[in-house]
């Protein structure tokens, strides 16, 4: 018997693909990125991460009565997902850049469409859009992160502690991906399986966006230091 959630990522294959083929990721596994390449990764991470709980919490506002099972079901990723964004920053002053430049520079444009888009949908569509980004983040970690960490960190001879956020959702996100898994199968109307998977799409090619834009149009914050460079 096929499931939603065997549905939802069988029928988001293309859009998927979109995302794995952006530029910037066929060069880490090919050993070519450079540290301001991932720098500018963790810096856009660190503009729609810190978004991550006010978004699971305006999802939680706008579910009915009928989802109250999924409103504490998002109380759970509340916890797992608080103060993550610090974790991005102290990532980056590992790599010798200031984590507090980051914190007051503005996101690329590709990454504030996608939060944009986030909160759009749930106010104006519905809140089980946000499932959509849950699915896209959190299956592209678990696709990416480990391998991605290692691989960049061999190349650029970066510190362990360079690493926090993308080792730590490789394994994290295994877990969260089973109890996400659990979660969608329980959506049993078509209307909304089927707004699920289009926003899933939608995420695909929001956050490929974001990665492409790391290709062509990094934004580094200060360097300290020119070893930095």
């Amino acid at each position: 018997m096929t499931t939603f959630f065997d549905r939802l990522q069988s029928e988001t294959t293309n859009e998927r693909a979109y995302l794995i083929d952006a530029p910037i990721i066929r060069s880490v596994f090919n050993g070519e990125i450079t540290r301001l390449q991932y720098v500018s990764f963790l810096q856009n991470a660190y503009h729609h991460v810190k978004h991550t709980v006010p978004l699971l919490m305006y999802c939680g506002s706008k579910l009915n009565d009928d989802k109250e099972w999924l409103r504490e079901a998002l109380g759970h990723y509340i916890e797992e997902e608080m103060g993550h964004q610090e974790w991005i920053l102290n990532d980056i002053a590992a790599c010798g850049f200031d984590k507090e430049a980051v914190r007051i520079s503005q996101p690329s444009f590709a990454a504030e469409m996608m939060v944009s888009y986030a909160y759009d949908s749930i106010a104006r569509k519905n809140p089980l859009c946000f499932f959509g980004m849950v699915n896209v983040l959190e299956g592209t970690s678990i696709a990416l992160a480990d391998n991605a960490a290692k691989t960049i960190r061999e190349k650029l001879d970066l510190p362990k502690k360079a690493f926090s956020y993308l080792t730590s959702h490789g394994a994290l996100d295994i877990e969260h991906i089973d109890f996400f898994k659990s979660l969608m199968n329980k959506i049993t109307c078509k209307q909304e399986q089927d707004l699920i998977i289009h926003t899933s799409k939608r995420f695909y090619q929001l956050y490929g966006n974001v990665f492409r834009g790391i290709e062509s149009h990094p934004a580094i914050p200060k360097v300290i230091g020119e070893e930095a460079l």
